[in-house]
C-alpha cells in the first residue's frame, strides 16, 4: 500500500467514525515510559510490599463466593453513608503512601490503587468503584502476564476532570521476583 492509499484509507476510516490504530497506539509509549520511570521505582518499598503480602496471606484461603461477597459489600459501601471496608482500606499506609504519590506527580497520576493476588484492593489514592479488579483486564494483563507485564488501556475522557486518561497497570513483584499483586495508575495525557 502507498503512502498516498494509506492517507485515502485513514481518512475514509475517519469519515465512518473510526479511529485508525495508529492513532490508538501513540499513547502506549509515553504511558509505558511513565510507568517505566515514575512509578515502578517505588513498587519495592517496604510499606507496598509488606502490605501486599500481608493481605495475599490473609485472602489465601478465600473462594470466588468470598471474593464476589467482599465485591458486593465494596459496591454497597460506595453509595451508603457508613463505610467500614473502604474507610479502612482508604486509612491504611498503602493508601496513605499512594496519596503522597499521586500528590508529588504534578497532576501525572489521577488515581493510583494496588491489588492482592486476587485482585482484590490493598491501598488506594481515592475510593474505587468496586473492591475486586481480578475479573477486568487491568490485572488480568498485568498480574496474569507475568512479572515484568506492563499493559497500557485506551485513552479515556474522565468525567470529573474532563482531562484525558489512560489506566496503566504493572505487575509488582516481591524481592525474589516472584508476582504478588498488581497497581494500576490513572496517567492524565496532559500531564506527561
Amino acid at each position: 500500500m502507498t503512502r498516498a492509499s494509506t492517507s485515502l484509507a485513514v481518512l475514509a476510516l475517519l469519515a465512518f467514525g473510526a479511529q485508525p490504530l495508529m492513532a490508538e497506539e501513540a499513547h502506549v509509549a509515553p504511558v509505558t515510559a511513565f510507568m517505566q520511570s515514575g512509578v515502578k521505582p517505588w513498587l519495592n518499598d517496604p510499606t507496598i510490599i509488606s502490605a501486599v503480602k500481608a493481605q495475599n496471606a490473609k485472602h489465601a484461603a478465600l473462594a470466588e463466593a468470598d471474593i464476589i461477597a467482599l465485591d458486593k459489600t465494596w459496591r454497597a459501601e460506595v453509595e451508603a453513608s457508613d463505610k467500614p471496608l473502604i474507610s479502612a482500606t482508604l486509612a491504611n499506609a498503602v493508601s496513605t503512601f499512594l496519596k503522597e504519590k499521586q500528590a508529588a506527580s504534578s497532576g501525572a497520576i489521577a488515581e493510583v490503587f494496588v491489588m492482592d493476588n486476587k485482585g482484590l484492593n490493598v491501598g488506594q489514592s481515592d475510593a474505587t468503584s468496586d473492591y475486586w479488579q481480578g475479573d477486568e483486564a487491568k490485572f488480568k494483563k498485568s498480574f496474569g502476564a507475568g512479572k515484568d507485564a506492563v499493559f497500557v488501556d485506551g485513552v479515556e475522557k474522565d468525567e470529573s476532570t474532563q482531562a484525558l486518561q489512560s489506566q496503566a497497570s504493572m505487575t509488582i513483584v516481591d524481592e525474589t521476583g516472584t508476582p504478588i499483586g498488581a497497581i494500576t495508575v490513572g496517567v492524565n495525557m496532559d500531564a506527561i
